[in-house]
């Protein structure tokens, strides 16, 4: 083992140490994993119990929790325990693949941006600077309520059962760049002064080379922490945009969608509100903690 492995060894070390003196990041994660796990095996679940999340039992509409039915069962009979972890895979997923591609389009940005310097730095921070500036409830309200049939796509896309879900998560990503898109050029700015980029330079390599060999793996703390962040508020943004019928479709569930068909029985059977919105409100803390435990991990000058 060198010398570079070494010291990379001890930093990730320290970075251990560090995370898990912060105990609500710890909970925090064991609980996104946990539910993550939860939702994945809801398929598994229900082949055990020999059960039909879409199956309709209108003569068990509104049962109450039991041993047969852990959560109750919702308006049309259905098993709100799945149903509640189908919607977890769905808003779990729209928020992790989001946010990874909201952190690939911030870092192009940003990186180019911080090392190209000059008139590109100007043009991308002020598109930047644009993109933040715009409303951004309305704008997402605006951009989920469009046709797609008149964006000259296929019908076999429009009409496609997952057809929300691509969107949502499109739509997010495209005004969502922005946090990453500022961290990563900062970093730049410092790093492309750094004598191991000089020397770099020195030696003939390419911009390119530069930046992807030599800086962007120096950017690795910021991303993680910045995509972390922003997955809970993701979430939430899926959740509100489904919650105004504008997101997630039936019958695919999502925790907003499951929220959206509560909203007219929150007297009758409050409880068909109450167990997706806690699950959202569980998530996007749980995610906000675990980001700040990774800052304090990562960044311990910045915490």
């Amino acid at each position: 083992m060198n010398y570079s492995d070494t010291q990379a060894l001890s930093a990730f070390t320290l970075a251990r140490q560090r995370f898990l003196r912060h105990r609500l990041a710890v909970v925090s994660g064991l609980f996104i994993l946990f539910m993550a796990v939860l939702s994945a095996s809801a398929p598994l679940i229900e082949s055990v119990r020999g059960i039909d999340a879409n199956e309709v039992d209108l003569y068990g509409r509104f049962a109450l929790p039991s041993l047969d039915t852990w959560l109750g069962k919702d308006e049309l009979g259905r098993p709100v325990f799945v149903r509640l972890l189908y919607g977890g895979q769905v808003s779990l997923l729209v928020g992790l693949v989001t946010a990874l591609v909201a952190a690939i389009i911030g870092t192009v940005v940003g990186l180019v941006a911080g090392y190209r310097g000059g008139w590109i730095d100007a043009l991308l921070m002020r598109l930047t600077d644009s993109v933040i500036a715009l409303p951004l409830l309305p704008l997402l309200i605006v951009l989920a309520a469009l046709d797609l049939n008149k964006l000259g796509l296929s019908e076999i896309v429009t009409q496609s059962e997952n057809i929300s879900l691509y969107r949502i998560v499109a739509i997010v990503a495209l005004v969502g760049w922005t946090t990453v898109a500022r961290l990563v050029r900062g970093s730049t700015l410092s790093l492309r002064e750094r004598d191991f980029v000089l020397a770099a330079k020195a030696q003939g390599a390419s911009s390119l080379r530069i930046m992807t060999v030599h800086i962007l793996p120096n950017l690795f703390s910021p991303i993680v922490v910045a995509t972390t962040l922003s997955i809970g508020n993701i979430i939430l943004l899926e959740s509100v945009l489904s919650f105004l019928g504008l997101g997630i479709q039936p019958p695919v569930a999502s925790w907003g969608n499951l929220l959206t068909n509560a909203q007219e029985l929150i007297f009758s059977a409050p409880w068909l509100a109450i167990y997706p919105g806690a699950a959202i409100f569980l998530t996007v803390i749980a995610f906000n903690f675990l980001g700040d435990g990774l800052q304090d991990a990562l960044e311990p000058k910045a915490a």
